[in-house]
């Protein structure tokens, strides 16, 4: 029996997918090829599976364990699902001077000089109360040119409940000194202060009227305590999962008194709090509503049961909110003295699409995925009327548009609404009238100075949001103790009381200028370099390859566009000049090269080492590393070694390129994918397992066949899958043995070459060593 094994080998700076070098000869162009043509038969949403047109081979078993696609494809290599959403990624022009973006915006009786507005998504700052570290998450928007920002919901502003105890939390005058205190400070850079609102969705059904009436009469008091902090505006969230919501929709509110029937009685609710709001705060204190402005049902089983009946488990998607009954309730909310309208997307069951609906593209190659296993197709579902081509920028603008023929009061959106990412694409929306402000988080999370750099046109300065969606877990809970942003690495760090994060947001000057030398031209390095020599250092970047980014590029060609690694690459290397680094390409470093130059300091970033696969057997399977799996010809049976994200991502591209797809790994289910995000997971594992991919965790490759290999389960059993070629996607090991043999004043290893993981954690720790340095 021969054995064959995979040689430890450098793996440089590997995030999900691999940064290290560029590889030649590969475009996007040619490796998807056919995914941007849009092709005749477009196919309803079901099953990916399902999504087969006609004439074309579903694929059939590939022996005992065999698994497939599930789609067919045609003679552009792809599955169908590649082919039902097509893209058109040619909308990032910039040519604009922005003229309609920065222009007077008036909402109510606050008016701003530009129109980007910073929504109200949690941040879970709160959670350790009126601290400082709440307190500089806002001003650093109004510090960076943001002048409305809408305040989260915080307990302590508003009579609230323990959820542990389930016992009532009054409102404290600690709390409501401290939104003075915000208001106080924000107010310093020319900001002004709103307030969301959004009490949780009871059903309404049976609802006694005095209880929803004291939750109207709640509102109010947290409109009137704020007010009196200097506050000038208050949000009712009546979208999603909230009270209002369940007023307004026709599957939820069952009522048959003056709230349940007609369009007008369902919007009663709502109305009332608006008037009795307007009534107790007075004309000039701002009511914004927040509504889903059209509703699509992506969870078709209604989560259904043995007893649910047929017409119970559809009833729903028969019932979601039209666009026009969502503009007869914006008339509505207009003449009951409503200022403005927030408008999202309304899916029934996926929450995190509501706000960040460009999820539904984060999977190259199966664009509208739903997280259910489906696919959206947008020229038929959310009636054909959002913008589905821009991987999910300014989706919504269209049906915005239609608010505003009918409303006289301005209407803003959210959803990746990003000027910096689209500059023409956005200020054409503004100037053509379809749209009066955008609501945004994600972009000014990321850059906080983001509206200031757009005003003064280093555009090429800003921070981009990756879209990756680590920012968001779930409950603000969790979001504390797992979020964190790709890009930005202070967000949800800085004076959180975690031994090793950063205790300010200001970078310190360093006390004496060191000489530094940052090996590896990855993420990770290249932030490492830009915040040491930002203070004040003196920093050059040695990367072996010919190009910065690592392997940023080859992820963007497994990733595609959606989540703009080229751009993170550009932006970081553009601080690498404005921070005066010095950058030498080619060079590959040792430890006698770092005797000869004697540095102060090395910061290591020259990424992880590819744990050994080693098998036995004699068969023909060929095993292909995993940065050339997509110039290497590997048959139609392919099989994934790993569970990280790398091999994830690796499984996506050879299922859309419709090649029979299994995953082998020896960690277990809970650690599939797990470099990933909550939301990118949900996505990727209910899209491939939709499409045949069939993971084996806790499992091992036994041996080799002819065109099989044998796999060792978890379970004790053996089965054998045909297998053209193995792919070795397997965890990243640490590779930091050249700092062993150096003698400097300080040493640091940081991204995958210390502790392999993926993009956000290696930026991560070249953040924390560009500070420590």
């Amino acid at each position: 029996m021969k054995g064959f094994t995979e040689e430890l080998r450098p793996a440089p700076q590997t995030d999900e997918c691999g940064q290290e070098q560029e590889r030649g000869g590969i475009s996007r162009r040619n490796f998807m090829k056919g995914v941007g043509v849009a092709v005749g038969a477009a196919v309803a949403a079901g099953s990916l599976a399902a999504c087969t047109p006609s004439g074309s081979g579903t694929g059939t078993g590939t022996g005992s364990g065999g698994s497939g696609a599930g789609a067919g494809a045609s003679n552009d290599g792809l599955i169908a699902a590649a082919r039902l959403n097509p893209q058109d990624y040619d909308y990032r022009q910039n040519t604009t001077d922005f003229k309609t973006l920065f222009s007077p915006l008036k909402i109510g009786s606050i008016e701003t000089s530009h129109r980007m507005i910073k929504s109200a998504a949690g941040s879970a700052a709160y959670l350790a109360g009126p601290t400082d570290e709440l307190l500089e998450y806002y001003v650093n928007f109004a510090k960076g040119g943001v002048e409305f920002i809408w305040v989260e919901n915080i307990p302590f502003f508003e009579d609230s409940l323990d959820y542990v105890t389930m016992q009532p939390l009054p409102v404290t005058a600690e709390g409501l000194a401290f939104a003075g205190k915000l208001v106080e400070e924000c107010g310093k850079y020319g900001a002004k202060l709103g307030y969301q609102w959004a009490p949780f969705g009871m059903p309404v059904g049976e609802m006694p009227k005095e209880q929803f009436l004291a939750t109207q009469d709640a509102g109010v008091k947290i409109a009137k305590d704020l007010q009196a902090q200097g506050f000038v505006a208050l949000e009712i969230n009546a979208a999603g999962f909230n009270q209002g919501e369940q007023f307004l929709s026709r599957f939820h509110n069952t009522r048959t008194d003056e709230y349940g029937g007609s369009l007008e009685n369902r919007a009663r609710f709502v109305t009332e709090c608006i008037q009795k709001i307007k009534t107790a705060c007075g004309d000039d204190f701002v009511v914004q509503l927040l509504i889903d402005c059209i509703e699509e049902n992506d969870n078709l089983t209604n989560d259904a049961t043995l007893m649910t009946l047929d017409n119970a488990v559809t009833e729903p998607h028969n019932k979601v909110t039209t666009i026009e009954e969502g503009i007869a309730f914006a008339k509505l909310f207009e003449e009951a003295g409503g200022d403005s309208m927030h408008l999202r997307l309304g899916p029934l069951g996926n929450h995190p699409c509501q706000f960040g609906s460009d999820l539904y593209f984060i999977l190259n190659g199966i664009e509208g995925a739903t997280g259910y296993g489906t696919q959206w197709d947008f020229s038929r579902h959310w009636q054909g009327q959002l913008i589905g081509n821009h991987s999910g920028a300014g989706m919504l603008i269209d049906i915005i548009g239609r608010y505003k023929e009918a409303v006289s009061i301005p209407c803003g959106t959210v959803t990746y609404m990003d000027p910096a990412h689209a500059p023409d694409y956005f200020e054409k929306a503004l100037a053509d009238g379809k749209v009066d402000f955008f609501i945004m988080n994600r972009p000014l999370t990321v850059d906080t100075e983001y509206v200031n750099k757009l005003r003064e046109g280093r555009i090429d300065e800003i921070a981009p949001c990756t879209r990756c969606l680590h920012c968001h877990i779930g409950g603000n809970p969790d979001n504390r103790r797992d979020g964190y942003c790709r890009v930005n690495a202070l967000t949800q760090r800085v004076m959180s009381g975690v031994p090793g994060t950063p205790t300010t947001y200001e970078l310190p000057p360093a006390a004496a200028p060191k000489k530094v030398m940052v090996i590896g031209g990855g993420p990770g390095g290249m932030e490492a370099a830009r915040i040491a020599a930002a203070r004040g250092h003196a920093v050059t970047l040695y990367e072996k390859s010919g190009a910065l980014g690592g392997l940023l590029s080859f992820a963007s060609m497994v990733k595609g566009p959606h989540e703009n690694l080229d751009d993170l690459s550009a932006y970081l290397e553009r601080q690498l000049e404005l921070n005066g680094v010095t950058v030498e390409l080619n060079k590959e470093v040792d430890a006698a090269f770092i005797g000869t130059e004697g540095p102060d300091a090395v910061i290591l970033a020259t990424g992880g080492l590819r744990d050994e696969l080693s098998v036995s057997g004699n068969g023909s399977v060929q095993v292909v590393d995993f940065d050339s799996f997509m110039t290497t010809e590997v048959g139609e049976s392919v099989v994934i070694y790993g569970s990280n994200a790398q091999a994830f991502d690796c499984a996506l591209w050879f299922t859309v390129h419709n090649k029979r797809v299994n995953i082998v790994t020896p960690s277990p289910n809970a650690e599939l994918d797990k470099q990933q995000s909550q939301h990118a997971m949900r996505f990727m594992t209910t899209a491939l397992y939709s499409l045949g991919v069939k993971v084996w965790p806790g499992s091992s490759i036994e041996s080799v066949g002819e065109g099989n290999i044998t796999v060792a389960t978890g379970e004790g059993t053996k089965v054998v899958i045909t297998c053209d070629a193995i792919i070795s996607g397997a965890e990243l090991k640490p590779n930091k043995s050249l700092l062993d043999g150096i003698s400097v004043a300080e040493a640091y290893a940081v991204g995958d070459c210390n502790e392999p993981y993926n993009i956000a954690l290696a930026i991560r720790g070249g953040n924390d060593a560009g500070r420590a340095v």
